[in-house]
């Protein structure tokens, strides 16, 4: 196995994530309000060595038995990662979650929305608790609720809305997903996108696509859609000023997209990618959609992070590859295949710092107050957005 060095590790904490581009600062209306739920933990977790916190977790889960499943997203740090019974992405681990009808509680180690999604798709008798409730996302924050309602509305006072599917990626909150369901929209991920463009397209002359703007180009210029026939919705322009666009380029445009993004894969840059090749001649690159177009279209494939994880583990021995994802997959890579050279490709490396708050101590905290009857930080839609989310979700599930 061969690693490359880190000029540097970025553990940013709320609002900036150093991009290419400069800083670059997130809403935080939505992960604030996740934040106020976070009650403070007992402060003899914080005094617990890591080998006493790892103790204490396994001896939790131990008595919990088959009453709790702990679920581990791809990005959640390792320390973290061992003690999860399924890892994967976010729509494989809700969904594997809710095959489990006899397991009570689903713990979560990732971020609101996924625990959101698996209440949606988990059975009535079951109840998913979220780590640290202050874990969010920067790219589902970007598409706040009430932003995304006013463009829908501006969109429907302007060309109207009858013939515009909405289309959410998956990693927004569980009432943009209700939206969806309510309006003839639908989910997607990042590994079928493209079938679900294809599936609005079907239904409709153009879709809104949100929250992530990268996802969306990259997934629509695969499918032969022009960069002239998209749009990019900017929610902090003023009401009434359709997002920066004109009427007449919302009526040519085929996606309407929506200005977000991801911090730690906006990091990602050509140059990284040129200076990989010099370096191992012969290399492939490997980057997630979510990655800016130039970035997709100068790697060798893109994909999501199941498919990452397939391909690096798929390939002989002796191959190399540079990727362009968050740190704590790449890692998990290189250490899982050492006759392969692994690496990321930002020397400065920025993981996931919402992702992260999911510290060992919250997970023995919510383990040990399971063990005593009580349960702390269940995250639990309303009926009403489950019921929408649900009809949108399920008809992502639908698509072939």
């Amino acid at each position: 196995m061969v690693t490359k060095p880190r000029e540097q590790v970025l553990l940013l904490s709320d609002i900036v994530c150093e991009t290419n581009t400069g800083l670059a600062t997130v809403p935080l209306a939505q992960e604030r309000s996740f934040a106020s739920w976070q009650r403070d933990i007992p402060a003899e977790y914080w005094a617990l060595s890591a080998d006493a916190l790892a103790q204490r977790i396994r001896a939790a889960r131990a008595r919990l038995g088959d009453r709790a499943v702990i679920l581990g997203h791809h990005y959640q740090r390792e320390d973290i990662i061992q003690f999860a019974d399924f890892r994967g992405d976010s729509l494989k681990l809700a969904q594997w979650a809710a095959s489990r009808g006899d397991t009570e509680f689903i713990v979560f180690c990732g971020v609101h929305f996924m625990a959101e999604a698996a209440d949606i798709l988990s059975q009535p008798n079951q109840q998913v608790i979220l780590p640290n409730m202050a874990a969010g996302c920067s790219m589902a924050d970007m598409a706040d609720p009430d932003d995304v309602y006013a463009a829908w509305d501006e969109l429907a006072a302007t060309i109207g809305t009858d013939d515009i599917i909405p289309v959410t990626y998956i990693n927004s909150a569980a009432s943009l997903k209700a939206f969806c369901g309510r309006n003839n929209g639908i989910v997607c991920t990042s590994s079928n996108a493209a079938k679900v463009l294809a599936w609005a397209f079907e239904r409709g002359k153009r879709a809104f696509f949100f929250p992530d703007q990268h996802l969306g180009r990259n997934t629509a210029i695969a499918m032969g859609i022009s960069q002239s026939e998209m749009v990019l919705w900017d929610y902090h322009r003023p009401s009434g000023s359709l997002g920066g666009s004109t009427r007449e380029q919302l009526e040519a445009s085929h996606v309407i997209l929506w200005q977000g993004h991801c911090s730690v894969h906006a990091r990602f840059n050509v140059d990284q990618i040129r200076r990989a090749r010099e370096e191992y001649p012969g290399i492939s690159i490997i980057v997630h959609p979510e990655c800016p177009l130039p970035v997709v279209q100068a790697a060798d494939s893109a994909g999501s992070t199941e498919f990452i994880v397939r391909q690096v583990t798929d390939s002989p021995p002796g191959s190399a590859w540079g990727i362009g994802t968050e740190i704590n997959l790449v890692d998990r890579l290189a250490h899982e295949n050492p006759d392969k050279t692994v690496f990321c490709l930002d020397p400065v490396v920025c993981p996931c710092s919402t992702m992260y708050r999911v510290h060992p101590a919250y997970l023995a905290w919510v383990l040990e107050e399971l063990v005593e009857g009580r349960v702390v930080n269940r995250v639990s839609v309303d009926e009403e957005t489950k019921r929408w989310a649900r009809v949108a979700l399920d008809r992502m599930l639908a698509v072939k």
